[in-house]
């Protein structure tokens, strides 16, 4: 089961630099060429698919939810965070935004077309990610796509100050392998995925995996 303290840790964390992600992180797409190549990717294949809500799970302060709604893609957000939600609110006025933890979604089985987890697991302990996916499995219609960004890596980094604030938060990084063969356990087959190198202030390389939810 998933460690409440943990989740507790890391909303406090999330609220008290909500303003300052958003200052700093809102326009951080116009440099990422292969970030939006994947969100295109995904927006491509769920509206192929016949289109249909999707769910950005860990929106933070809803800048990828607005990319999606750019990408013409039916999208809503989800944050363990409330000050998140406050400012996504704030930013977004049109889009949707409720405060919900990816562990217990509010969100009917088999509803979403598309699941997004946009690095929003990486403080999630490597043996908790079974209970995250059997939840995104869960929401998704049958053939849905959930596509994940991630750190590349072994182990965990704690940081105790981050976006100008002192905060706690322990950062986790997956290899594309086991990220992949938890999905299949899950239910999901994988699509395609690419890794690469770090940029700019990344420590780490970067991944990102694509499946979609096995029909039954």
């Amino acid at each position: 089961m998933t460690d409440a303290a943990h989740l507790e840790t890391t909303r406090a964390s999330y609220d008290t630099v909500a303003v300052d992600y958003d200052r700093l992180l809102r326009n951080a797409l116009d440099e990422s060429p292969f970030d939006r190549a994947m969100l295109g990717v995904f927006a491509e294949r769920v509206l192929a698919a016949g289109g249909g809500p999707v769910g950005d799970l860990g929106c933070g302060p809803g800048r990828v939810t607005m990319y999606l709604d750019k990408l013409g893609l039916d999208a809503f957000g989800v944050d363990l965070s409330p000050g998140m939600v406050a400012v996504a609110r704030r930013v977004h006025p049109a889009l949707r935004f409720e405060v919900g933890s990816m562990t217990g979604l509010a969100i009917a089985d088999g509803t979403l077309a598309g699941a997004l987890t946009w690095y929003s697991t990486v403080h999630t302990p490597p043996h908790e990610l079974p209970e995250y996916f059997a939840e995104f499995h869960r929401v998704l219609a049958p053939g849905g796509h959930l596509l994940m960004a991630f750190k590349v890596g072994d182990g965990r980094r704690h940081l105790d100050h981050a976006y100008g604030h002192e905060l706690s938060l322990d950062v986790y990084h997956f290899r594309p392998e086991y990220v992949s063969e938890l999905l299949t356990d899950t239910g999901f087959e994988e699509i395609a995925r690419l890794v690469r190198a770090a940029e700019g202030s990344e420590k780490s390389p970067q991944g990102y995996l694509l499946a979609r939810k096995r029909a039954q």
